[in-house]
């Protein structure tokens, strides 16, 4: 049947049941029976959350007798898994999934595909609607959509016949009033502490069946006008304005917003009979469903980015128009939220928002970047949030930690602020240390510089006491676009980073996407299994030559009259570097014969990042003017271990003996041929492994602008020859716990992590 004459056609008869005036259970029996008919399915099933477990309240097809004795607590068998993932699922064959429960009593032996979706209200499940058939079978994407309108409109029968306690699902809720700790994921570093504000008032759609569909188009056309005039007048406000980081995240937000495929699909689902709000939260199921299906990042961000579109637009249509920040913040709070577009962070008072915890998230959300820039302290992937959290709880949140502190206990909010003044004074012994230079008590001096990425980072190298940028990520720049960037836009940005930094040094990273990192105007290049080994950075780079003649150009123009540092990502042999040089130096001997102006010279690098090249050095480090170790690849690659893989995460050491003699072999093959050194990633951030670091001879380290403090002052107090003697003989000592030797030695000199 076409889709939307067969959902036109369902939604009426469900509507006609609902309007009239049999007893709940006569008009439950009804509506399995038109499920079953319209569906083509030999069964069809209706269970309800009450007293805690899903009861078997109305079948066609299944035994009668089962009714109301078949019961599944949350979790258990097919249907308790939709509950409670709140997730549909099909399968052609449902015996063999490893969740199935077999109950005699419902007669279900001869048949064997099966299909499910949640029944949803106020972001609780409260029942589910499944269907069998006989013959194995795949169930298409337009029928589990079927099923989804159905349930949509049974949400609203059984909230009106009182069949569930709407009040049920937050009992459950409240019974978990204890202190608890969830974990997560961190996001963005920090420490905050304040009451949970709920982002949005979930927009409860009453009325799903629409009686005038042209009605339902007009109001639809008038809310995305109101929406998109929002979206315009934000984008005029001048911290939004064209030339700031906010703007490149904002331009591809209002692309959405006017995305003419978007407003489509909800015009499609009003035509099957639903109200503009019920289509909206329709469509909107559907991407969150493929959000989760998704692992491109990117893609997944996009469907971020229209999720929190989605919200705007139901919020319109139903007149809820206020959020937690348009309502105001009147206290220090933590921010909660399934996920959460960098337009509605921007609208929260910073002086209140101590934190914000996203139910999903992820490390390239546009939102992270807008967080960082703003220093507020995300946790993200916390798994049941909504249902374990409640307005006005008292939060703490330990980014650092990956942890959620749920009403947390007296004794825990003692030590919070005890840990909050511990911090206030290392602060302040960091600020005393902060313009002078990073030398040990035994004289040697530890360049250490700041990793960046935005335009306002370079602006905050005095705050943070660094000696410049030694890794500027040109791919925000990129992530960000719907498109590729321009090459006037590039040159004005790496322009005013250079203007920012003064007489500072700053090493530009030329782009590194593809992968991960996946852009949607290079989507043939981005179809990897293993992204972090695929076809990205200089790999990808070399391949588009012109992106990266585009890029090279607009960094020579920007350094005019000033040195230029670039340094090339995921060089795996020396041929690439001198490939990825020739070209740079070719656009230099460009512009100087058009009499263009030129850097006054030009220093190559190479990231060290990939263990092959780590065997040829002998023949890269003559072509280079500087190199620099890159240990988050550099360390996942060694140990073939995925480092966004939390299962993983603590199982291999930094100060293991296979990566300090990695990096060793680096640094002295270096020092042979006079090439600086530098260590960039998170390893050089810690203190007891940036002194690993120093005792196998690295002089310069680019770390988060926040570690620069707490590294100078240890460097200042460490005395480092004795260190790296002692370093020398546990490498070269099998089973030595180093890790434990270095931080005894450590603390004989009077150094505290």
């Amino acid at each position: 049947m076409p889709p939307a004459s067969a959902a036109r056609i369902i939604l009426r008869r469900l509507h006609d049941v609902m309007a009239g005036k049999a007893a709940a259970q006569a008009k439950l029996n009804q509506v399995v029976k038109i499920v079953a008919d319209e569906l083509g399915s030999e069964v069809a099933s209706i269970y309800l959350l009450r007293d805690g477990v899903l009861e078997l309240y109305a079948t066609f097809g299944l035994a009668q007798t089962a009714v109301h004795v078949t019961k599944l607590s949350m979790g258990q068998g097919l249907v308790g898994n939709i509950a409670a993932r709140r997730e549909p699922l099909s399968l052609a064959e449902a015996k063999a999934h490893p969740d199935f429960v077999y109950r005699p009593e419902t007669g279900e032996d001869d048949f064997h595909s099966f299909c499910g979706v949640p029944i949803v209200r106020r972001e609780a499940a409260i029942g589910v609607l499944a269907v069998q058939h006989r013959e194995p079978r795949a169930y298409e994407e337009i029928e589990i959509e079927g099923l989804q309108t159905v349930a949509m409109v049974l949400s609203e029968l059984i909230h009106g016949a009182a069949l569930v306690d709407d009040a049920q699902a937050m009992r459950m809720r409240a019974a978990n009033s204890g202190p608890m700790r969830m974990n997560g994921l961190k996001l963005v570093d920090g420490l905050g502490r304040g009451l949970a504000v709920f982002h949005q008032p979930r927009v409860v759609v009453e009325h799903t069946v629409s009686d005038d569909v042209d009605l339902e188009r007009t109001r639809l056309v008038d809310a995305f006008r109101r929406m998109r005039e929002q979206i315009d007048s934000m984008m005029g406000q001048s911290e939004f304005l064209a030339g700031t980081d906010h703007h490149e995240i904002l331009e591809t937000y209002k692309m959405f917003a006017y995305d003419e495929g978007w407003s489509r699909r909800i015009n499609e689902a009003i035509e099957t009979g639903l109200t503009a709000e019920a289509a909206v939260e329709r469509v909107q199921s559907r991407n969150r469903l493929r959000m989760r299906s998704i692992d491109d990042p990117y893609l997944r961000e996009r469907l971020t980015d229209l999720d929190d579109l989605s919200n705007r637009l139901l919020r319109i249509l139903s007149g809820q128009l206020g959020t937690a920040a348009q309502l105001g913040l009147q206290a220090d709070a933590i921010l909660i939220a399934r996920n959460l577009g960098p337009a509605e962070l921007l609208e929260y008072d910073k002086r209140h928002l101590k934190g914000v915890v996203l139910e999903e998230g992820s490390l390239t959300a546009h939102v992270i970047i807008v967080a960082r820039a703003m220093g507020v302290p995300v946790l993200g992937r916390v798994e049941q949030l909504f249902s374990q959290v409640n307005d006005g709880d008292e939060l703490i949140v330990d980014a650092g930690n990956g942890a959620l502190l749920v009403r947390p206990t007296a004794a825990t909010i003692k030590s919070y602020q005890a840990m909050r003044v511990l911090k206030a004074r290392q602060a302040e012994q960091w600020a005393k240390v902060r313009d002078l230079p990073a030398i040990s008590r035994d004289g040697r001096h530890i360049a250490l510089y700041m990793n960046a990425g935005l335009l306002d980072d370079a602006a905050s190298i005095p705050l943070a006491g660094a000696d410049g940028i030694g890794l500027f990520r040109t791919e925000f720049q990129f992530l960000v676009s719907a498109t590729l960037p321009r090459r006037e836009r590039q040159q004005a940005l790496y322009q005013g980073v250079l203007d920012a930094a003064g007489d500072k040094p700053v090493v530009f990273r030329t782009v590194d996407i593809g992968g991960d990192k996946a852009v949607p105007y290079l989507a043939g290049d981005v179809e990897d299994e293993n992204p972090a080994m695929g076809w990205r950075a200089l790999r990808l780079a070399l391949g588009r030559t012109g992106l990266m003649k585009v890029q090279a150009r607009a960094l020579l123009e920007a350094a005019a009259g000033r040195t230029l540092s670039v340094m090339f990502p995921m060089v795996s042999e020396p041929w690439e570097f001198a490939e990825a040089r020739a070209l740079v130096e070719a656009q230099r001997e460009r512009l100087a014969a058009s009499g263009r102006p030129v850097p006054t010279g030009v220093e190559y690098g190479a990231m060290i990042e990939v263990p092959a090249l780590i065997e040829q050095l002998d023949v890269l480090l003559p072509m280079v003017d500087f190199v620099s170790i890159g240990t988050n690849d550099l360390t996942q690659f060694l140990f073939a271990a995925d480092r966004a893989n939390p299962r993983l995460a603590d199982r291999y050491d930094w100060l293991s003996p296979a990566i300090l003699r990695v990096i060793r072999r680096v640094v002295c093959a270096a020092a042979e041929h006079d090439v600086p050194v530098t260590v960039c990633g998170e390893m050089g951030g810690r203190p007891l492994e940036a002194l690993a670091l120093m005792a196998i001879g690295v002089e310069q380290l680019s770390i988060t602008p926040a570690g620069i403090g707490p590294i100078k002052a240890m460097v200042r107090a460490a005395t480092l020859e004795p260190l790296a003697e002692s370093m020398l003989a546990w490498l070269a000592t099998p089973g030595v716990n180093i890790r434990a030797e270095l931080l005894s030695a450590a603390k004989r000199q009077g150094l505290s992590f």
